[in-house]
């Protein structure tokens, strides 16, 4: 039941003022039709609004079923809206962007009603009032009857307990009226329906209740109705559009306008597009710089010897600027390089430091050993020594061991005898990449080796006679000679023995002592270096595993060698006096100690390299300058100069390209303030369906959330385009090829960054279009 009590409605246009509701009371039945008569100006299409909720009462009371509205809240007025009252307008009032069935869904998309039974529910509805063929059809494809029949469609869809006409026949002819006014007499036999009309013959054939209306008060009732005191049972239910179907609604509205829309969207794309092609750029040279850089950090890694450079004393010497005086007299002093030497104290527990570096940074590292394997060999079926390193043929042991001591001595650590070892094993193998396989496998295990040749297939006649190969110079050997070839290495006591005066020499060799070799070595495969860029970190020859290496030590570290040559200070092998480092490397290549030679650490990449040197750099901290350990990095410190100058100039191209993203984003502000002067109707048409203020601002967060995705992604597809003729263009000047690359993530943030800007330029104008008064929107044209 409706009851309006002692209602109040003024309006005040400069010292005017007009009493549209002067003190009106009246109370309607649950199914009735009401007409409601007066001349223009009376009050009677206020009273309509209020009662609808469109429009506020000053004073009074309006009760619903026993509820007073007169602590409503807005949300609480569009849920009655949406529920509890239908409206049908002189005008029809479509939204002309949407189909017939769409625009009698709309009330129910507030609701929340499902979306297949809001389907069939609209299309109950068209079929009650004759249009169930035309469900497809826009607007204007449709008669002003047909319209009108959509219209009451609408305002039944949700089964409203009142139904409210505005002359709803007041822009049709006579015959069409007559039968619009029929069916809305049908439909008041289950609910209450308040027309308001100029037509009082319509009124009395139709209507079972006529209210004469005039100067804002009730002049007459034709069948007054006096109600008992009722019980509150009213219940509202919130109404609430989804995300989804704001975005729906948005989207056929803008594909009404596809031509606007498009420019729209390459205007606010051009910024985009600036973005796109300066990060591309950006992305594109910078990988060439990286891969430039990570070619020559491969062929120079970080290395750590036992004896490095003093980095202190570069510095005092290049922060001296003072040339002194000439006093008639020189000093002498030490050669710069001794000055500048520095002693690294690499220790195992250095050695475990190094150990645990981050696989994702340097995930391979060379440890140089220099221990002599004792190598056996079968040649023509007898017992032989052998050799993996390239040593003259025929030298004594006694010159070769000379020559080892050198090598090692002076080693670079530029073409290791020692292939790296893998931390992560899936973090990539330096050795695959490169190198190629001529033939066999990868070593899998320590005691496999592998044969290194250059790039022409070529390696020193004497690396080949030293593993027992009858050669000569020029001589092809087939690789199936050299693949699965096996050696073995003997202890220190089975391989030496001690003469009385204290010295070591080397026995001879039988098949006792080939046969107890408990490691037994086989060469794995033949490489080589895949091209002219790949790092050559192997010597060409015999190379072999630093795990290997650890077993001959661990094996050989309590033999009588490596006792005697400790409690000495005297070569064991030569006789000669040593000093401490001397014996040191002695002790080394008899394998009486674990401690490398030096370490080579390779990076991963460019950008991983710093990491590496802050890695060993926090070893140093808090230690003496003597305990510390100095590391070499070859690298041109020009490289961070060439990245960094390389992003600052990019920072900059992106600041000036983004004038043009807020440039867009001003601009879609005013399109959508645009949009809402043209949509204003739309936006009453929502509100009278009970559409919150929340809901408007999200049609139109909606539309511009749209425009924004396509801005976005116009703007990627038009760089992505232009990329092509760019790259054309820099290879005809700097001859690289596929400079520009766009990188995917940066396209999604553009067009994340799109949208977000987008939503912010059209917020402003969707919340102006939220604060539109309801009765207002729907008078405009």
């Amino acid at each position: 039941m409706l009851q309006l009590r002692q209602l109040r409605k003024s309006y005040h246009v400069g010292d005017t003022v007009t009493h549209a509701l002067d003190d009106v009371s009246i109370s309607f039945r649950n199914q009735e039709f009401v007409a409601i008569l007066g001349p223009s100006g009376s009050g009677k299409t206020t009273m309509l609004n209020v009662i609808g909720g469109l429009d506020r009462y000053d004073s009074g009371d309006l009760i619903i079923n026993g509820k007073s509205t007169k602590n409503f809240t807005e949300t609480d007025w569009d849920a009655y809206r949406n529920n509890s009252v239908g409206f049908i307008f002189q005008n029809y009032n479509l939204v002309a962007h949407l189909s017939i069935i769409a625009n009698v869904e709309l009330g129910m998309n507030l609701s929340g009603v499902p979306a297949s039974k809001r389907h069939q529910k609209a299309l109950d509805a068209l079929t009650k009032v004759g249009l169930k063929d035309q469900v497809a059809k826009s607007p204007n494809q449709l008669s002003g009857g047909q319209m009108q029949r959509v219209a009451i469609a609408r305002a039944l869809a949700n089964d409203p307990d009142i139904l409210l006409c505005d002359e709803p026949t007041g822009a049709l002819d006579t015959e069409t009226s007559e039968q619009i006014m029929q069916l809305i007499k049908q439909l008041s036999q289950d609910r209450l329906v308040v027309m308001v009309t100029h037509n009082p013959e319509l009124a009395k054939k139709y209507a079972t209740r006529i209210v004469n209306f005039q100067d804002g008060k009730i002049l007459n009732d034709s069948n007054d109705f006096k109600p008992a005191n009722e019980v509150d049972t009213f219940n509202l239910k919130r109404t609430k559009m989804s995300y989804w179907n704001a975005i729906k609604l948005s989207f056929t509205n803008i594909m009404t306008k596809k031509g606007r829309t498009a420019l729209t969207a390459f205007a606010s794309s051009i910024g985009i597009i600036s973005i796109a092609i300066v990060l591309a750029l950006s992305n594109g040279f910078q990988k060439q710089i990286d891969t430039t850089m990570s070619k020559a950090l491969a062929k120079y890694p970080v290395t750590i010897t036992q004896s490095a450079a003093n980095f202190d004393s570069f510095a005092q010497e290049k922060n001296s600027k003072n040339v002194a005086k000439n006093r008639g007299y020189i000093t002498a002093r030490k050669d710069k390089a001794q000055q500048s030497s520095h002693k690294n104290k690499i220790t195992l527990d250095y050695i475990n430091y190094i150990k645990k570096i981050n696989p994702k940074y340097a995930n391979n590292i060379s440890y140089q050993v220099g221990v002599n394997l004792n190598l056996l060999g079968k040649i023509d079926g007898k017992v032989k020594r052998v050799q993996f390193s390239p040593l003259e043929a025929g030298s004594t042991m006694t010159e070769a061991y000379s020559q080892m001591q050198t090598q090692t001595a002076s080693m670079s650590f530029m073409g290791s005898t020692v292939f790296p070892t893998e931390l992560d094993k899936s973090q990539g193998n330096i050795l695959k990449e490169n190198y190629h396989l001529l033939s066999g496998t990868w070593p899998k295990s320590a005691t496999d080796l592998v044969l290194v040749v250059d790039s022409q297939n070529t390696i020193i006649d004497n690396v080949l006679k030293n593993l027992g190969l009858n050669i000569k110079n020029g001589a092809k050997v087939d690789l199936s000679q050299l693949v699965g070839r096996e050696f073995r290495i003997a202890t220190n006591d089975d391989y030496y023995q001690k003469l009385p005066t204290g010295m070591f020499i080397p026995k001879k060799v039988n098949s006792a002592m080939y046969a107890n070799s408990k490691l037994k070595l086989r060469i794995a495969g033949v490489i080589r270096p895949k091209n002219k860029d790949s790092l050559e970190l192997l010597a060409h020859g015999i190379a072999y595993s630093d795990q290997l290496a650890q077993q001959v030590i661990k094996e050989n570290q309590s033999s009588a060698i490596v006792k005697a040559q400790k409690n000495s200070n005297q070569n064991v092998l030569t006789g000669q006096n040593m000093n401490k480092t001397t014996k040191k490397q002695v002790l080394q290549a008899i394998g009486g100690s674990t401690i490398p030679a030096g370490i080579m650490i390779y990076p991963n990449n460019f950008k991983a390299k710093n990491k590496v040197l802050n890695y060993l750099d926090n070893w140093n901290k808090g230690k003496t300058k003597q305990d510390k350990i100095n590391y070499t990095d070859m690298s041109s410190a020009v490289t961070t100069m060439t990245g960094g100058l390389l992003n600052g100039i990019t920072a900059v191209l992106i600041a000036f390209a983004a004038i043009s993203l807020v440039t867009s984003m001003i601009m879609i502000g005013i399109l959508t303030y645009t949009s809402v002067l043209e949509r204003t109707k739309e936006i009453g048409i929502l509100k009278a369906l009970g559409a919150r203020k929340k809901d408007i601002t999200r049609v139109f967060d909606a539309e511009t959330f749209i425009l924004g995705i396509f801005s976005g992604i116009l703007g990627i597809v038009i760089a992505w385009l232009l990329i092509f003729p760019i790259n054309s263009v820099l290879y005809s000047i700097t001859d690289l090829t596929n400079i520009a690359q766009l990188n995917p993530i940066h396209a999604l943030v553009l067009i994340g960054i799109s949208t977000i800007l987008t939503m912010l330029g059209g917020h402003l104008p969707a919340r102006i279009a939220a604060k539109k008064d309801a009765a207002i929107a729907l008078r405009s044209e």
